[in-house]
């Protein structure tokens, strides 16, 4: 009777704590998109602490070749920042975006959640459908809740995508007006009416460096 009981506690008893980083490390691993807790927790046995676990593994991963990172409410595993040239020798496939894609995707990660009508009043010209379908193509954006207000429109939202391609962890993160002068991306204004001519270029030479997606292969 009493080897019954311990045969059943065990069966119900969480592995140790070096056990659980192992299976969080693997599933990790295995995945191709940054994983939540909660489906970290849905994979592991009954008991288990994802969360100690992820704590432990991020600490151990601090000094390696890949870290171990937190992505809004998600961790994945990616090579350490100082390390990323090593991957930027491979095949680079560049593609810039328009001026007036830079910035509707800057206003919308600056001023989230915010409406279409919201967008063209802070640039002064309309936003072409194509701008938005572009950046919801690239999953940078996405629709967010509707606004209570007269219509209800639809407003506009950065993507979990934008933190992981950026290295973010939250829009907190974003870089401030000090910084984006100091680098050099953050031009002076341009004289009235200049913004309305490149909407009209949108696509063609006239392009910004500032949130040009780069994809290593």
């Amino acid at each position: 009777m009493i080897e019954e009981e311990k045969l059943t506690d065990s069966l119900f008893e969480a592995p140790k704590i070096d056990q659980q980083e192992r299976m969080v490390e693997a599933i990790l691993f295995a995945s191709s998109n940054p994983v939540t807790v909660k489906e970290i927790i849905g994979r592991l046995p009954h008991g288990c602490e994802p969360e100690q676990a992820l704590k432990n593994l991020k600490e151990k991963y601090k000094s390696r070749g890949i870290n171990l990172v937190k992505v809004g409410d998600c961790w994945a595993l990616r090579t350490a920042s100082d390390l990323s040239f090593l991957m930027q020798k491979e095949t680079v496939e560049v593609r810039k975006l328009s001026r007036a894609a830079v910035e509707t995707l800057a206003i919308i990660a600056y001023h989230q959640p915010v409406t279409r009508a919201e967008i063209e009043e802070i640039r002064g010209v309309s936003v072409s459908r194509g701008t938005i379908d572009l950046l919801m193509e690239l999953d940078w954006i996405k629709i967010g809740r509707r606004r209570v207000s007269p219509g209800r429109p639809v407003t506009f939202t950065i993507t979990q995508n934008f933190l992981d391609h950026f290295g973010l962890e939250s829009a907190r993160d974003l870089p401030g007006l000090k910084e984006l002068k100091s680098a050099g991306l953050l031009e002076s204004p341009r004289p009235p009416g200049s913004l309305a001519r490149e909407e009209i270029l949108e696509g063609e030479d006239q392009q910004s460096e500032l949130f040009n997606e780069e994809k290593t292969i």
